[in-house]
This record gives structure tokens, C-alpha cells and sequence, in this order.
């Protein structure tokens, strides 16, 4: 009986455990809801609760899950290799530009967030290991399947790994659409190994493109015609990839600022954090607030966009939280 008591016990901890992921997963959320202006640094309780953030240079592995568009792919890839300063071969204002904002934030040894990011390895989920139904934690077990694979696996880094589960159009993933876009938070040992950040992201191009796409796309449940000026084209021709992008940004500026949920929030409640991106939401160039997203730039073909990157491409990614300026910032502000 006491052996059978401890066995409960445990399971009782664990489920507690799994209840914890997923009250603290942060997310990304319909930024079309957002009734933020770029100066109401009166109303933002930002706050520093000792943590750490991801101050050593970041070794990136995506772990692509599921059947992808190979065009896809290379957009994403030339987005990553955008962020880091050692790639800032880009005209102002660039991606590295803009991720200057996020390497603002520091830990309590006053070491800021690195500025170098490196793509340093790629894994391929293309047989669904764990199917096409996937609830948040299942990111977990994606993650130990591609670090313990016999075939390429990737390392397990603990050291300064960051992992990035992406799914392709056909997967369907827990609260995708209905409540979030993407999030992040951190692999519990007894299913990794070790403790690691990461994050997900979900392509939402046949999905949700006006949920987690806009403002490429417009939300059908509106029940009001798209205005004039109101959607946005796409810098690199796809809704899905280009809105998927802008979250993947979202994502890892907060990852960075927050890996393990107890550095850089605003909020009393420390299972709700809201992070350096959700307070900019909805938020992409001045002047931005009650659902215009701001003034960006337009290329010769019409396509909107606010930061440059590696190889000639330009996007569209949500402004940041700037601590110094105390107001929602990036590099194509007009001020």
C-alpha cells in the first residue's frame, strides 16, 4: 500500500506539472484585438523577477514537422539568418535592426540578450512521429524524438540550445486558430533529459490565415468587409508564411527575455505573464494602435513591409516592447 501511495503521488506531481506548462505557455494571440498605442508607457508594469535570459550566443535548431513547402523553408531560413548582428549585411532598417530592441533586456548580472543567433541544425518530422493531432505538451516529446532519432538526430544542448518546432498546414495542434498562434516555454527533464527553451509556431495558410496571418488576410468571423486599406500584401508572396513569420518573431524575442518564465513580464499573476511582444501586439510601424497597425513601407510591387534581410528579402514583423524608450519600438520608427 505504500508503494501503491507513492506511485500516486508521483502521478498527482506530474499531472501537476503538465496542468503548470500549460497555464504558463505564452502566447501568441490574435493581435487584430489589440488596443495598444505606442506611447501608454503609464499603464505597462514591466518587471525584472531575477531569471535568466539567453545572454550566450544561440545555437537554433528547427525541427520541421510534417510535409513543408520547400519555398517555404528557404523564407524562414533567410529570416533567421536575418536576426543575428554577424549577418547584418542588410540595408536599414534591418531584422538585426530590430532585434537590437529585444538585446536591450539584461540579466541580474547585467549581461543583455546575445545578438548572435545561428541556425545550427534542421531536423525533419516528414512521417508525423506523433501524428497530426497534437496537444501543447506534445511539442516535448517532438523534441525528444529529433534529439534521440538514429538517423541525424540533433544534439541535445542544454548549454545554449534553443529549439523551434514548426508544423506544416496539415497538422492540427491544440488551441491553433481557436486561442493561440504560437508559444513558448521549457522541456521538463523526465521527458527531454534536460531542461531547454523552446517554441512552436504553427503555418496557418489554409487554417487560419485570418487569425494568425492577419494582417495579410482578413477574419471571415468579422462580419465586416475587409477595408480598402486594410489588408496588407505579403513581402515574399505567401499570407501563411509571411504572418507565420511575424509570430516566429513574436516568439523568440520572448523566449529570449523569458526563457524559463521568471525574468522579464508585466502582470502580478506569474501563470499569465505577459511578455515584451504581447505588449506590442497588433503593432508594426508609427502611429499604430486600435487596429491600424502603423506606417510601414511599400516595395515597388506594392508589398508591404517594415525591416530588411540577408538576400535581397523584406518582412513584416510586430514591434517590441523598448525598456529604455518605454514605448512599443523598431528600427522603421518615424521618431
Amino acid at each position: 500500500m505504500k508503494l501503491l501511495s507513492c506511485y500516486s503521488v508521483l502521478l498527482l506531481l506530474l499531472l501537476l506539472c503538465f496542468h503548470e506548462a500549460l497555464s504558463w505557455s505564452t502566447e501568441y494571440t490574435q493581435f487584430s484585438q489589440a488596443e495598444n498605442y505606442e506611447g501608454s508607457s503609464d499603464l505597462i508594469s514591466l518587471e525584472y523577477h531575477m531569471g535568466p535570459v539567453l545572454a550566450s550566443a544561440i545555437n537554433l535548431y528547427i525541427i520541421w514537422y510534417g510535409q513543408w513547402n520547400p519555398t517555404h523553408q528557404g523564407t524562414i531560413r533567410d529570416f533567421i539568418d536575418s536576426l543575428s548582428s554577424s549577418s547584418a549585411a542588410s540595408s536599414y532598417p534591418s531584422v538585426a535592426d530590430w532585434w537590437k530592441t529585444v538585446r536591450l533586456y539584461t540579466d541580474q548580472t547585467g549581461s543583455n540578450i546575445t545578438g548572435t543567433i545561428s541556425l545550427s541544425g534542421e531536423f525533419y518530422d516528414t512521417g508525423y512521429s506523433h501524428g497530426v493531432y497534437l496537444s501543447r505538451l506534445s511539442m516535448q516529446s517532438i523534441i525528444e524524438t529529433a534529439v534521440t532519432s538514429r538517423s541525424r538526430p540533433l544534439p541535445l544542448n542544454p548549454r545554449n540550445g534553443l529549439y523551434l518546432v514548426l508544423t506544416s498546414d496539415d497538422v492540427r495542434v491544440e488551441d491553433f486558430c481557436r486561442a493561440v498562434c504560437g508559444f513558448h516555454y521549457f522541456t521538463f527533464p523526465f521527458v527531454v533529459g534536460v531542461t531547454v527553451p523552446y517554441a512552436w509556431v504553427g503555418y496557418s495558410g489554409s487554417q487560419c490565415p485570418g487569425m494568425c496571418a492577419y494582417p495579410f488576410a482578413w477574419p471571415k468571423y468579422s462580419g465586416k468587409p475587409p477595408p480598402s486599406d486594410g489588408i496588407m500584401r505579403a513581402p515574399n508572396g505567401d499570407a501563411g508564411v509571411d504572418g507565420m513569420i511575424s509570430v516566429i518573431a513574436h516568439e523568440l524575442a520572448e523566449v529570449s527575455s523569458n526563457p524559463l518564465v521568471n525574468a522579464w513580464y508585466a502582470g502580478d499573476d506569474p501563470t499569465a505573464p505577459t511578455e515584451i511582444a504581447d505588449l506590442c501586439l497588433g503593432l508594426y510601424g508609427s502611429g499604430g494602435g486600435g487596429g491600424y497597425v502603423g506606417k510601414v513601407y511599400k516595395d515597388a510591387w506594392g508589398n508591404d513591409y517594415n525591416v530588411n534581410g540577408v538576400k535581397g528579402r523584406r518582412f513584416l514583423v510586430q514591434w517590441v516592447w523598448n525598456p529604455v524608450k518605454r514605448r512599443c519600438f523598431g528600427p522603421n520608427a518615424m521618431d
